[in-house]
């Protein structure tokens, strides 16, 4: 077939028949059912994401790269930040952005042993784990039922003499207070921590202009997992407007490297072979000098070639979301006597992940979940409930670990007890919507 073709012609050949096996095969619109599955989230993508992503392979560069470049800088000009770092997961980035606070560079603000980390239970695992993998000691504040987020009324009672840092979710796509707890950061020389991974595209009023989520604090993360915002595949990100934090998550994400040598690239600063570096002999070479006890958390281009294409659409997944929440809180008002329903926070404006619904008292959680799952409608907890209640904490406190509960956490355990979300993702049509929630009523009222 590539008889008398260039190299050049050949590959547009195999991309041009990529597109139209997507075209054919992948992006056929399916007429929808009443017995159809209808899932929490999906992949929302057409032929540019595939065709991204057979280009990547068919140069066959595989780690980080040009499309990685690429990403980096549109995510960031996107999110209006400064600096931005791929990385191979969510879970990665908390890991690479609170490695980077532990950093002998900060100086007396570096995260040592001992110290404290406000942050709450009622979340995802990874917001924490990091907090305990680096020996500080995670404190864990109460929530608000309608929200998901941290009661800042709890801040105060967190704080300590040993505090240094504060490491929140955006629950859901929901901001919590970001300006409360930014002025709280503030005036106790803290650290902020935004995990931003189910809150990508949203939006909160401070300092009298709206700033996407995620860019408020020190540093932000974001997960670009299938069910998230945007996705591709695996991968995440840390972003920062510290030149310094920015080249510390580097180096963390890196091996822990002082050099800032792009893979594949050597000797950019001029100076690989003529500087004197801890003990070592002057003139080793800079791409094996170590600052940093690193990983290796790189992204591979493949799945930031299909980032690319995503981030092209994400505005109009992130309205989409919006939409969508609209249509499921208008079907849901007249449960407000038994259920919960979801509420922005005041100056937010949510790109929502999942919509929350508590079940309130003499409304059974699990009867109604099962309920709406055997209609073929997917749900979720919200996510671990209550942290301090499962396996690895109580290990973990058995054993000698130390962890601190600031204060009553009876609203963590109302969500870990009444509460579960469903989708709101770009895939869903109105009349799945409708009949997610003609499912939740039914399951209601029966």
């Amino acid at each position: 077939m590539f008889e008398n073709m260039t190299q050049d012609k050949a590959k547009e050949e195999i991309l041009k028949m990529v597109e139209e096996y997507c075209n054919k095969y992948h992006n056929q619109p399916k007429e929808y059912k009443e017995c159809d599955r209808i899932p929490y989230a999906g992949r929302v993508y057409d032929s540019e994401e595939m065709v991204n992503l057979v280009d990547s392979s068919l140069e066959f560069w595989l780690t980080s790269g040009r499309y990685t470049q690429q990403f980096e800088k549109g995510l960031a000009e996107y999110l209006g930040v400064k600096y931005c770092s791929l990385v191979n997961s969510g879970s990665s980035a908390n890991l690479a952005a609170f490695a980077a606070l532990t950093s002998p560079l900060l100086g007396e603000r570096a995260i040592k042993r001992g110290d404290e980390v406000i942050t709450v239970a009622a979340g995802f695992p990874t917001t924490v784990a990091p907090i305990i993998q680096f020996g500080a000691v995670p404190v864990f504040a109460d929530v608000d039922v309608s929200q998901g987020n941290i009661d800042v009324n709890s801040m105060e009672k967190a704080l300590s003499p040993k505090t240094k840092a504060v490491m929140l979710a955006h629950t859901l796509g929901n901001p919590f207070n970001l300006q409360y707890i930014r002025d709280f950061c503030k005036k106790n020389n803290l650290w902020l921590v935004e995990d931003n991974c189910d809150a990508l595209g949203s939006k909160y009023y401070i300092d009298g202009q709206w700033k996407f989520t995620g860019t408020v604090g020190d540093i932000g993360t974001s997960s670009f997992y299938p069910p998230h915002h945007m996705t591709m595949g695996e991968g995440g990100a840390v972003y920062t407007n510290s030149p310094l934090l920015n080249k510390i998550i580097r180096s963390m994400r890196d091996w822990g490297r002082d050099c800032v040598c792009p893979s594949g690239c050597d000797n950019i600063c001029g100076h690989r072979f003529d500087r004197q570096y801890g003990e070592l002999p002057l003139g080793y070479d800079h791409k094996y000098v170590y600052s940093h006890f690193g990983y290796n958390l790189k992204a591979t281009d493949m799945q930031a070639a299909i980032g690319v294409a995503q981030l092209k659409k994400f505005p109009s997944f992130v309205e989409k979301r919006k939409e969508n929440y609209k249509i499921l809180i208008n079907e849901l008002k007249p449960l407000e006597d038994k259920l919960v329903l979801p509420v922005a926070c005041e100056n937010g404006d949510p790109s929502w992940f999942g919509f929350l619904i508590t079940c309130k008292e003499g409304v059974d959680r699990n009867k109604v979940v099962q309920y709406v799952e055997s209609k073929g409608v997917q749900t979720r907890m919200l996510f671990a409930g209550n942290l301090t209640k499962h396996p690895a904490f109580i290990d973990y406190k058995n054993n000698g670990g130390e962890y601190r509960i600031a204060t009553d956490l009876s609203n963590t355990d109302i969500i870990m007890n009444n509460s579960f979300w469903i989708g709101v993702y770009p895939g869903m049509t109105e009349e799945k919507l409708k009949f997610m929630a003609k499912a939740i009523i039914e399951a209601v009222n029966q």
